[in-house]
């Protein structure tokens, strides 16, 4: 079972996106310097497909994508809501950030959610924008291909 904490409109979590982003919490990452611990807990409530097409449905043509930040606790269920997601709204896009640093046994790129992070966070690699970030963020087109599109965050001047 997934449960939700909160979720919000954002900007820069996916390149060319009005994300709406649901946090999801009992995660298992624990990465030291998280920005998050509160997701860390079995907190919220849970989250079903009539909740996620709920929200989706609230913010209408506001939104371009729908992305859930962690999971990796049940990253199956994860992947089901998100194409439960596009199979009613085929226009939007889906994205889910993992902390983890491999996709899970029988991830299907063929309905892959159009974004997917991986990576745990390190803050002496930096964000997705620094030059030495272990994190990567990938694109998947409906053919099942995947392109690193992590330089799309790349800002000129970024301290080094």
């Amino acid at each position: 079972m997934l449960k939700y904490v909160n979720h919000d409109i954002v900007f820069q979590e996916f390149p060319d996106e009005v994300t709406l982003a649901v946090n999801l919490s009992r995660c298992p990452c624990a990465c030291p310097g998280c920005h998050s611990i509160y997701l860390w807990g079995d907190v919220g409530e849970e989250l079903t497909e009539d909740r996620l097409l709920a929200l989706v449905e609230s913010y209408g043509p506001t939104i371009t994508c729908v992305a859930l930040m962690g999971g990796d606790g049940d990253p199956d269920r994860v992947l089901e809501l998100l194409h439960h997601v596009r199979s009613l709204h085929p226009h939007l896009h889906t994205g889910w950030y993992s902390g983890r640093q491999q996709l899970p046994a029988g991830f299907d790129p063929l309905t892959a959610p159009t974004y997917v992070k991986l990576g745990p966070w390190r803050a002496e690699l930096g964000p997705l924008s620094s030059p030495t970030t272990n994190q990567r963020l990938f694109r998947y087109a409906p053919d099942g291909t995947a392109v690193d599109i992590t330089s799309r965050f790349r800002r000129k001047g970024f301290p080094t």
